[in-house]
């Protein structure tokens, strides 16, 4: 009867933890989108022109800053080119 106590313990010890993962996860692209639009405002670029300037569809810019996408590594450069920043600044919150 232990050990069955211990492995749902252990279960549910799991599930938490990867909830947690999710979570954080999301944190991250929320905190990479507010970057984002912070760094897009300042040159009075609006999404769409963004957009043009990255190749990426409007769109998709939008559910970046909403943190609605887990943005891919050539999105990424993409971005930090057509604003005019070192890949890092990206990633500075």
């Amino acid at each position: 009867m232990l050990v069955i106590n211990c492995r749902v313990i252990d279960y549910k010890l799991l599930t938490l933890s990867n909830k947690r993962n999710i979570m954080s996860e999301a944190n991250v692209r929320k905190k990479f989108g507010k970057r984002v639009r912070e760094l897009r405002k300042p040159t009075k670029l609006s999404q769409e022109g963004l957009g043009f300037k990255a190749n990426i569809h409007r769109t998709y810019i939008g559910a970046i800053e909403r943190g609605e996408q887990n943005v891919s590594l050539d999105n990424i450069y993409k971005l930090a080119k057509a604003l005019r920043v070192p890949i890092k600044e990206l990633f500075d919150f």
